[in-house]
């Protein structure tokens, strides 16, 4: 009967000290967040990234009853500002707005990188995909994909992007991959300092960001001359894709995802993810993102881990191609 009594006790106590974890868990799942979140945009201010991180950011911070503040920490093709986010508390009060090519490039060329992108972060969800286009300076004298490529047969030109191992730099490695040419990499600090070096004619092309090359095309300040979507955007009707162009079946969207440091409670998590979804119910934050080419696309954490080691392995065929030499 003792030993019953003690049993009993004992399960008493086990029970309670599990009610008292949920129960605490529960309020600190309502009182979340109880102060600003710092969204981590690991680019320089003006590119896609930034652009898309100051649109999510406001509806994101009303349907969380909270200011999400952008913090841009760019470097190293983004690893500088992942490593931050990375070693941050698993609180959920720094996410990580994260390009699919930190993810799926950067470890093949950062070799001396300290973070892991699939054990030291937990993705949250995807959030948009972006096309590129492919455009040249005013100078250049050309005007349609196939005389580009005609005269990188001919002679060394050059191209810009955002920094070794981005979104721009890849999809550029990409087309040049594919359209069996050769042209030399001017890595620059952020996609606005090459954009305007594009316009200059101080380099020959670049394949940019819709986001942020868009508006310079439709201005006749740089001259777009196919898109890297499977279809022509509506913003730039007259334009056609690269594999209307000049290289049947080439596709090149980058995206976006959000993350948290590894450890970051699930409830969290889950508040963040439903607080995206319902921004993306806003007429006024829809009609921003396509007016910047930007399409929302929501997935799941897992599936995103599968997103990335289906696209590292492509990725890692066209950097060995294309000889790019690790940092």
């Amino acid at each position: 009967m003792r030993v019953f009594q003690k049993r009993l006790n004992y399960s008493c106590v086990f029970l309670g000290i599990v009610l008292n974890a949920l129960g605490m868990q529960q309020s600190f799942a309502q009182e979340w967040p109880d102060k600003p979140i710092r969204l981590i945009v690991p680019f320089a201010a003006g590119g896609s990234a930034d652009i898309l991180g100051r649109i999510l950011a406001q509806d994101l911070g009303k349907n969380l009853h909270q200011n999400v503040v952008i913090e841009n920490r760019g470097g190293a093709g983004g690893n500088i500002g992942a490593e931050l986010v990375a070693k941050a508390p698993a609180d959920g009060y720094t996410v990580l707005l994260a390009s699919g090519s930190m993810m799926t490039v950067n470890p093949y060329i950062y070799k001396k990188s300290s973070i892991n992108y699939l054990k030291d972060l937990t993705y949250i969800t995807t959030i948009a995909t972006v096309p590129m286009v492919i455009a040249v300076s005013p100078k250049l004298p050309v005007n349609t994909l196939a005389e580009l490529i005609a005269l990188a047969k001919t002679k060394e030109l050059n191209f810009g992007s955002a920094g070794i191992g981005s979104q721009i730099h890849m999809a550029n490695e990409n087309f040049i991959y594919s359209a069996g040419i050769q042209a030399t990499h001017v890595p620059y600090k952020g996609e606005n300092p090459a954009l305007n070096d594009l316009i200059g004619g101080q380099i020959d092309f670049m394949a940019g960001n819709f986001p942020a090359t868009g508006g310079f095309a439709k201005a006749g300040q740089v001259k777009a001359l196919a898109v890297t979507s499977q279809k022509r955007l509506r913003q730039l009707p007259n334009v056609p894709t690269v594999s209307e162009a000049a290289i049947p079946g080439f596709e090149n969207t980058g995206w976006y995802a959000l993350a948290v440091p590894a450890g970051t409670p699930k409830y969290i998590i889950d508040k963040i993810y439903i607080a995206t979804e319902k921004s993306f119910t806003s007429p006024a934050l829809l009609s921003n993102l396509d007016s910047n080419g930007l399409t929302p696309l929501m997935m799941k954490g897992n599936d995103v881990d599968i997103k990335i080691k289906a696209e590292s392995a492509n990725w890692e065929k066209v950097i060995k191609a294309r000889n790019i030499p690790t940092q």
